[in-house]
């Protein structure tokens, strides 16, 4: 007679009903302020790394790795977070990924050098990796689909706050002497460590315990495959030629990893991204869009901050106040968005909009340069607020209302991957486009300024960063006008990237969302299994006829 699983696999009794209302709030206090933590981390350093760099006297190139690194390191994690996250408890992940970014933030403001570091933001990168995958996926698994959007609106408001703070924070420490740049990476700590003890307070997921196989070959293989084609990017053009011996090592690495990795996903047990996702048009044109939307997200904005000190000469406090207007919009966006998919269980028409939007705000910023008025740079930050609050988060509940329970934290993390894949190439692209446009805007002008000529040869296409603190005032003049003439250049590409999100978005096929939550998604389709497996047994004995068996036990899908 079939049972019921044995107890010590289950979770308790009180964690097995559906979570109320302040229950829900409760739980997603720790991951909030995770979340916090994991948003702070990058826009506090966003405003200060001009002077970073500066002080270190570090390029262009190491201006975009600092960036790079740690948006690699994260990109390769990610997915490999979500499928253990598919195996093995979600609140201890969490919370050993906060562990992991606490250690990366504490050597990253020991670093001596841009070098080292770059290496420890690579580790920081490995902790946020983490943070970015595991809290959509605990989120998803105690808060239905239809339900996500009123809550949406809580982590709209966290993206606000810290992407608004962060550059304030970050050019308060710059500012303050006593204080300086290294603070950028300590001041999360604190904010870090008490999300650990909320989690451990409040997070409670239910955790079923069975025999598992982790994917360590295709992880292998996956990290791989992206770090030699993103460091392709990053290099080629500036280190080597496009061309070149090198181009075909790194090309033809990449390659290889990843049709092993693509061999190893068909045959693992447990594969780190199942193809099967794919077989759906919604996610497969979701992470399509995730794609383009991350590209031009993270690759342009990170050089909002170098516009507005390097070109425009505000401090990095007045950098972060200039931002407040593309936060706005994406905090009232996400918000109402977020109401009005609940209310109406529809996302196509907010995703859709979204997307427009993006390519807007992104085709206005391409008409700046170094004269541009700050009012009319505020408006068109405010369009693309608007248009990345209706877009980044509804692409994840696109697809986590389309996949399987037993999916949710592997398609979950891919759209995250692919996000982040997508920010990742963005900067190393769009800043190799911006350093080579600022180096010939400035061999143009050097003809103009007397004595800049020997500066401009000597620094070659990174004479920006490179010399800004040494050269001569004329120089330095020069040096600001042609980063303020070069940053539309990058807006631009942004927004003809942004119009593959558009399309993408335009054919994905609208599924009503769900009214269940994650976990009792899973629980339903447990069932169903142990039911067909149930039936199959008895339609093999007495020669097919049915043996009595009693299905009172099995766990009823709901």
């Amino acid at each position: 007679m079939s049972t019921v699983p044995p107890a010590a696999t289950e979770a308790p009794v009180e964690q097995q009903g559906r979570m109320t209302h302040r229950q829900v709030l409760e739980a997603l206090s720790g991951m909030l302020l995770a979340m916090f933590v994991a948003f702070l981390s990058s826009t506090v350093v966003s405003n200060a790394l001009p002077t970073i760099i500066t002080e270190l006297r570090g390029t262009q190139n190491q201006y975009t790795w600092v960036i790079t690194a740690t948006l690699l390191a994260s990109t390769a994690s990610t997915p490999i977070w979500g499928k253990l996250a598919d195996l093995f408890s979600k609140k201890l992940l969490i919370q050993l990924s906060i562990v992991v970014f606490i250690a990366g933030s504490m050597l990253a403001g020991l670093a001596q050098s841009v070098e080292t570091l770059i290496a420890w933001r690579v580790l920081q990168g490995l902790g946020l990796g983490g943070l970015q995958a595991l809290v959509q996926i605990a989120m998803a698994a105690m808060i239905s689909p239809r339900e996500r959007g009123r809550y949406s609106g809580l982590l709209g408001g966290v993206m606000a706050v810290a992407t608004v703070g962060g550059p304030l924070l970050g050019g308060l420490l710059v500012d303050t002497s006593w204080l300086g740049w290294r603070w950028c990476f300590y001041v999360g700590v604190p904010f870090a460590a008490v999300a650990l003890v909320l989690l451990q307070r409040t997070l409670h997921l239910p955790v079923t315990r069975r025999d598992v196989t982790i994917d360590y070959l295709g992880a292998a293989f996956l990290t791989a495959g992206v770090s030699a084609l993103l460091i392709w990017v990053t290099l080629a053009g500036g280190s080597f030629g496009w061309a070149s011996v090198e181009t075909a090592l790194f090309l033809g690495g990449a390659t290889l990893a990843v049709v092993a990795f693509l061999v190893t996903e068909v045959r693992a047990a447990e594969p780190i991204v199942p193809l099967r996702l794919f077989r759906d048009r919604t996610t497969t044109l979701a992470i399509v869009a995730s794609v383009a939307v991350g590209m031009a997200m993270f690759g342009s904005t990170v050089f909002l901050g170098q516009y507005l000190q390097i070109s425009r000469g505000y401090s990095p406090t007045e950098a972060g106040l200039l931002a407040v207007p593309m936060v706005g919009g994406l905090l009232v966006s996400s918000t109402v968005s977020g109401l009005l998919i609940t209310r109406y269980g529809r996302w196509k028409a907010y995703l859709a909009t979204g997307t427009v939007l993006v390519v807007a705000g992104f085709a206005l910023l391409a008409t700046i340069d170094h004269e541009t008025d700050m009012v009319l740079f505020s408006v068109y930050l405010f369009v693309l607020g608007v248009g990345i609050g209706m877009s980044m988060q509804n692409l994840v509940l696109a697809v986590q209302n389309t996949v399987a329970a037993r999916d949710l934290g592997a398609a979950s993390s891919a759209v995250a991957f692919f996000r982040s894949l997508g920010g990742t190439i963005g900067v190393s692209v769009l800043g190799a486009v911006l350093s080579n446009h600022v180096g010939d805007l400035i061999r143009d002008g050097t003809a103009r300024v007397p004595g800049a000529a020997g500066t401009a040869a000597a620094g070659g296409g990174d004479v920006g960063l490179a010399d800004l603190a040494d050269a001569p005032a004329p120089v330095q003049e020069l040096i600001r006008l042609s980063y303020g003439d070069a940053t539309g250049r990058v807006f631009l590409i942004s927004a003809l990237v942004a119009l593959v999100a558009v399309l993408a978005v335009l054919f994905i096929r609208e599924i009503a969302l769900r009214t269940d939550t994650g976990d009792e998604r899973e629980q339903a389709e447990r069932g169903s299994a142990v039911r067909i497996g149930t039936d199959a047994i008895e339609g093999r004995d007495a020669g097919g006829a049915r043996t009595g068996v009693a299905h009172a036990g099995v766990v009823p899908a709901r």
